[in-house]
């Protein structure tokens, strides 16, 4: 049974299922209904975010374009629209409901952000797909098409009281999607872990941001093989120290888990225990900056009979009591 006073809550988002891929293909639909039927088998509590109705579906594309090229939103959904077999690259194939795919996982991630802003120690997990971070401002790349955690960073910094945003991503891959949307802001910050070389080629530890957002931005790239101890050292020495640095007032996390062990598209050597470490520092780093507000969302992973466990062990990191 639960934890009965866990305040954590995951947001499913529609339309998920509804973008297809081809036989064979790494992000497709498995992957999200096995975490949401493990977190209902473990009794979570779970929100099915309904579908956009259309008053909504207008002010999520605004909240999009802020992010996003408008060009290319309407490229994309003209592309859907035509049927289209890929957008951009061999990575993006289209179906009928890939735009309404990416669209409710926008609108989920800000439902979600809006929740977890409405009481102190709310801590949200997006279950949507496809992912977002390595979507660009006009370009769709990485299984990605709308970056859903950059908009909602974005959106936050509407609200009032918040002038800074923290993001960090822990998925195996670099963020590139997110780092070039905000590389040049003051007021957004970007912590990445990530194998390195590797896909999609950046995220070197000399990229700290450029212009106004010199210093911003904080990648701490690491060999293939790191396991639990080499993310502990990289967690505890640099992330989690910058990040406080930074004193955001909304934290929000790109929750890959492509850095397990037996990832098919990763080399780290990260176990169920480390996934679960990362929710529990990451809790009490929101404890502290942040009064307990966190927000994460679903990027990569693609061992499908692992991920649903994965999930659940960094979830349950986030509801482990806080050591002090």
């Amino acid at each position: 049974m639960k934890n009965e006073e866990a305040r954590t809550r995951v947001f499913v988002a529609p339309d998920s299922s509804r973008h297809l891929a081809p036989t064979g293909y790494p992000e497709r639909p498995e992957r999200l209904a096995g975490i949401v039927a493990e977190l209902e088998r473990q009794g979570r509590d779970l929100v099915q975010v309904p579908p956009l109705a259309a008053g909504e579906e207008k002010a999520c594309l605004e909240a999009i374009e802020k992010v996003h090229d408008p060009a290319y939103v309407d490229r994309f959904r003209r592309a859907t629209d035509r049927g289209d077999g890929l957008l951009d690259s061999a990575d993006n194939p289209l179906s009928a409901g890939t735009w309404d795919a990416a669209l409710g996982a926008v609108h989920t991630s800000l439902e979600a952000a809006a929740w977890t802003l409405a009481g102190e120690g709310r801590r949200a997990f997006v279950a949507a797909r496809p992912p977002g971070h390595h979507a660009e401002r006009a370009t769709a790349m990485g299984f990605c098409f709308f970056n859903q955690i950059a908009v909602t960073a974005q959106a936050l910094l509407e609200v009032a009281g918040i002038e800074r945003v923290a993001i960090f991503d822990f998925d195996v891959h670099h963020g590139n999607g997110t780092q070039h949307l905000f590389e040049e802001r003051a007021e957004i910050y970007f912590a990445s872990t990530h194998q390195f070389p590797f896909y999609p080629g950046t995220g070197s530890g000399e990229e700290i941001g450029r212009g106004a957002g010199v210093g911003t931005t904080c990648n701490v790239p690491l060999p293939a093989g790191t396991g639990d101890e080499g993310y502990a050292e990289a967690f505890d020495a640099e992330i989690l120290p910058w990040l406080r640095r930074a004193q955001p007032e909304a934290l929000l996390i790109s929750a890959g888990f492509d850095a397990w062990q037996g990832d098919p598209l990763g080399g780290m050597r990260v176990s169920r225990d480390g996934f679960r470490s990362w929710g529990r520092r990451l809790a009490e780093l929101a404890d502290e900056l942040t009064a307990g507000r966190l927000l994460s969302v679903l990027e990569g992973g693609y061992d499908l009979e692992a991920l649903p466990s994965l999930v659940g062990e960094y979830l349950d990191g986030l509801e482990e009591p806080r050591t002090w």
